[in-house]
């Protein structure tokens, strides 16, 4: 089987679950992954999933018709693993979120967790942007054969730091509308 088939077989199966989940979950109340990753900013998953497949045409078209460059095969290249590690964590990590306790609401939290929350993030945001600057030098320096994965391992950092400052700035919300209405 080639490398195409088992990739198209993968997505095939990646839809089937992804709109069982769908079904199961509905909508989530924030995108699900970074835009940078999924232009489609979904709230879904079978929408990511279609653009993963997507992106997997236009690597074929561009083969067929000949326009494929080496930059642009390893940009495709890239992007569609990417995706594809994005929705496989997502589906592979519900059973685990769902076992979870959910998530106090913040306004039921005293102001002075609210405060000790914050901290803890400001401090996750220092020590993520600085592993982003880390993984930023190692994919300038990595060796060719080392570039994908470098690549990814930056995304991957960079998305955990913007999940970081969004509830940062949930937490930071909370905190000012709290203090107003006290």
């Amino acid at each position: 089987m080639s490398k195409i088939k088992q990739l198209q077989s993968t997505l095939e199966e990646l839809a089937v679950n992804a709109t069982s989940l769908d079904r199961q979950r509905g909508e989530h109340h924030l995108t699900l992954f970074d835009e940078r990753l999924f232009q489609c900013k979904a709230k879904l998953l079978v929408p990511c999933v279609k653009e993963t497949q997507s992106t997997l045409q236009s690597l074929i078209q561009e083969e067929e018709a000949g326009k494929l460059t080496t930059v642009r095969a390893e940009y495709l290249t890239e992007r569609l693993l990417a995706q594809i590690s994005a929705v496989q964590r997502e589906l592979a990590t519900t059973k685990i979120r769902k076992n979870e306790p959910k998530h106090k609401r913040y306004f039921q939290r005293p102001i002075n967790e609210l405060y000790q929350q914050l901290s803890q993030h400001q401090d996750w945001e220092r020590r993520l942007i600085e592993m982003v600057q880390g993984k930023e030098m190692a994919l300038q320096y990595a060796p060719p054969f080392q570039q994908q994965s470098a690549q990814q391992e930056l995304l991957a950092t960079e998305q955990r730091l913007k999940r970081c400052q969004e509830a940062k700035l949930k937490i930071e919300k909370q905190i000012t509308y709290r203090e107003r209405n006290q």
